[in-house]
């Protein structure tokens, strides 16, 4: 596995100033975040071309895994559902997870608030992966992957215009938000094999919305570098379209060089 590792890590780095962990399953990579007392980033593993099925073997091997810390587990896991605060009723995630697949049994469902309770974000987890992470932290809270990225628009949805499509890449795969007067329409995740992948769901999107194509400004944010998707080519199709970095709610100690290169959202704005 040391030949998928990536480390980002303080000048001052010293694996005893770390009290907590944020450990993010993406579909084909998992990133853990080590912080201080202040929830300063302090050193960052990323494992490319691995998934949650290889999570066994590095709760064994990683530095950061093997410490008993309270930890946040952000899973991307790829079935999930929105569901409004006032129709949200604990207990009942696996009758709303339903209507986006049929489910295997012996899951862990968790709900995560957003939008000051108006929306749930409802998902799971195996059991047998929960309680792999049992048996290493004792302190484990669970959420979904994009809650990140929905905290995020929904902060700033008030700088937002009558129509807008935000795109987050991660991996081979992408979240897409459309916002209709700056109020969600549309969320949901799509696979990206090229860019031209991109282009198809955002046009189907702007399609189902009645959004006027010369109006709606499209927004892209993540490992966009990672499948060639720039300013200059979104401008040959739409006449608003822009490949940005986020603001930023994460600090870091003095270092870290190149991480935010790789375009990993999460390297600027984690739920919180």
């Amino acid at each position: 596995m040391e030949n998928n590792l990536k480390v980002y890590k303080s000048d001052k780095f010293d694996v005893a100033d770390t009290t907590g962990l944020s450990l993010f399953l993406f579909p084909n990579s998992i990133a853990i975040f080590a912080k201080d007392k202040n929830q300063a980033n302090i050193a960052i593993h990323l494992y490319v071309d691995l998934d949650k099925e290889n999570l066994d073997a590095l709760l064994i091997s990683d530095q950061f895994l093997r410490l008993d810390l309270p930890t946040k587990v952000f899973l991307h896991q790829l079935e999930f559902s929105l569901v409004p605060g006032v129709l949200y009723s604990p207990g009942k995630e696996d009758t709303y997870l339903s209507f986006v697949g049929k489910l295997n049994e012996n899951n862990f469902y968790f709900a995560n608030p957003l939008d000051s309770n108006n929306i749930q974000l409802v998902s799971f987890l195996s059991e047998k992966t929960k309680k792999s992470l049992e048996a290493r932290f004792s302190d484990l809270s669970f959420f979904h992957g994009a809650t990140s990225f929905l905290s995020y628009l929904f902060k700033e949805r008030f700088n937002l215009i009558g129509q807008e499509i935000l795109v987050c890449v991660l991996d081979n795969y992408f979240y897409a938000a459309a916002f209709t007067d700056q109020e969600l329409s549309v969320f949901n995740i799509f696979e990206i094999q090229t860019k031209e992948d991109l282009l198809k769901y955002v046009s189907i999107l702007i399609s189902q919305l009645n959004f006027d194509k010369n109006h709606v400004r499209i927004s892209v944010f993540g490992a966009s570098n990672q499948h060639e998707i720039t300013d200059e080519w979104g401008m040959a199709y739409f006449h608003h379209f822009r490949v940005k970095t986020p603001h930023s709610n994460q600090n870091y100690s003095h270092g870290f060089k190149h991480l935010k290169s790789g375009g990993l959202f999460e390297t600027y704005w984690q739920f919180d």
